[in-house]
């Protein structure tokens, strides 16, 4: 038996039910198919819920007219209300539940544990902290001053940046135990709220009532400004997640497992935060801390896809189809038109409640 032949049948040996050894030349990988389907059915869901957004609202559109819009056939009404209204919102919407699940995955599988997560960890709370700060300190619509000529967007790029490299800093003991990274990012969301808080006690009303709106997450007034610098931020930040997925796979084992199996933990560590905290920082800077996306949807997709960590990919593709999915019912079902940050935070909080509740239990047994 020739080598490869030997090593075709002890990749066969250890195959798992549902798996596929795919080789191109000298590299080989195995392909899941419930993964796959997963990744398929999330990105049809989110292309069947845009669709249907599309044409939903105050001013109703069949689908037939969207399509015609869509090609360029359609009346100018429908064209200012498809292409400039709605298409950059869902557009937004998308990208930034992309982001988010896929953070949210990157967190959870470095520190292994469920609870680590941007909200968890202060980063988004940094980020209202920067945009109130601009809000308030700048006016409403960022008028005199520094903070307010940088605008909220990049003020809440700024805040959550600065988190996440202060989260870096003071979790770091020649490499990042993730117990205390989420030790670290509690504490820092506790100084971000009191700092938000300081912020809003200071504003005039407007200013205030305009902060709280954002600070809730919200995708109105979205426009292509906002899906434009999102879109390519997550050309270079999803391929630098994906390439870090196979140390991942190592470094959720242990750190000596990982060390012995040739991983090099404290740059590749170092990397995954770093990805992590940028996903987060564009996604907030584009439509505000939209609250538990990236706490819950990892959750979701390891027991869709029956892996024992959050895939990234599919986390990315069920976040976006959640946050499109809310903001097609804050529209269009419940009574009264909401933030979308509203709803996601009326299914995470409880799931929060229930992970430490179960964490307490085990921790009890």
């Amino acid at each position: 038996m020739t080598q490869l032949e030997q090593r075709t049948a002890a990749e066969t040996r250890v195959h798992q039910p549902g798996e596929t050894t795919v080789r191109v030349g000298p590299v080989s990988g195995r392909v899941r198919w419930r993964q796959v389907t997963v990744v398929v059915g999330a990105a049809v869901a989110v292309v069947l819920l845009g669709a249907a957004s599309l044409g939903r609202g105050d001013f109703p559109i069949g689908l037939t007219d969207v399509l015609r819009t869509l090609v360029g056939l359609g009346e100018d009404t429908q064209e200012f209300i498809v292409l400039e209204l709605r298409a950059p919102r869902i557009v937004v919407g998308a990208l930034v539940g992309l982001a988010l699940g896929v953070a949210g995955a990157l967190f959870q599988t470095f520190a292994r544990n469920p609870l680590a997560s941007p909200d968890v960890l202060g980063i988004t709370q940094g980020a209202s902290a920067g945009a109130v700060a601009a809000i308030v300190l700048g006016g409403t619509a960022g008028g005199s001053g520094l903070l307010g000529g940088l605008g909220v967007p990049l003020a809440a790029l700024l805040g959550a940046l600065v988190t996440g490299l202060l989260l870096l800093v003071l979790a770091w003991r020649s490499g990042i135990d993730g117990y205390r990274m989420v030790l670290v990012g509690i504490a820092l969301w506790a100084v971000a709220a009191a700092v938000t808080d300081w912020l809003l006690t200071r504003a005039e009303i407007y200013d205030a009532a305009t902060a709280y709106v954002w600070i809730t997450g919200s995708l109105n007034a979205r426009t292509w400004g906002e899906a434009v610098p999102l879109l390519v931020a997550l050309a270079v930040l999803l391929p630098a997640a994906l390439a870090t997925s196979r140390a991942l796979g190592v470094v959720q084992f242990g750190d000596d497992t990982a060390r012995g199996l040739g991983v090099r933990l404290v740059p590749t560590q170092a990397v995954v935060v770093l990805v992590a905290v940028a996903l987060t920082a564009a996604a907030v800077a584009a439509a505000g801390p939209i609250a538990y996306v990236a706490l819950v949807v990892p959750q979701v997709a390891i027991r869709l896809t029956g892996g024992a960590r959050p895939p990234l990919l599919a986390s990315g593709l069920v976040g976006a189809a959640l946050v499109v999915g809310a903001d097609l019912l804050t529209r269009t079902v419940l009574p009264q038109a909401l933030p979308v940050g509203v709803l996601t935070a009326a299914v995470g909080a409880p799931y929060l409640l229930w992970l430490l509740v179960r964490g307490r239990r085990r921790s009890t047994l």
